[in-house]
């Protein structure tokens, strides 16, 4: 017999997103940078569509993205600058 219809799809096993395990740490970060950096500008941009407290909230978001960005950045400094060698103390 011919089914009109297609049977559903299976249902996926696992999560929906995934990132692979062999991309390095610096990859993941700049990925995170950018992608603070466009919600920043969505965020900004819509503040710029709406009025009172929903445009204080894309205003907050939009901070909030920025500062995100810099932690990122602070870190991605962090992995290609040399670790810095104390001495112990006596």
């Amino acid at each position: 017999m011919f089914k009109v219809t297609p049977n559903p799809p299976e249902p996926r096993k696992g999560k929906l997103f995934t990132v692979s395990p062999d991309v390095d740490i610096e990859a993941l970060l700049a990925n995170a940078s950018e992608d603070s950096l466009s919600i920043s500008a969505i965020a900004a941009d819509l503040a710029d569509d709406v009025d009172g407290s929903r445009r204080c909230v894309a205003l907050a978001l939009s901070r909030m993205a920025d500062g995100v960005h810099l932690l990122v950045e602070r870190a991605l400094d962090h992995l290609e600058s040399p670790p810095i060698q104390t001495q112990p103390q006596a």
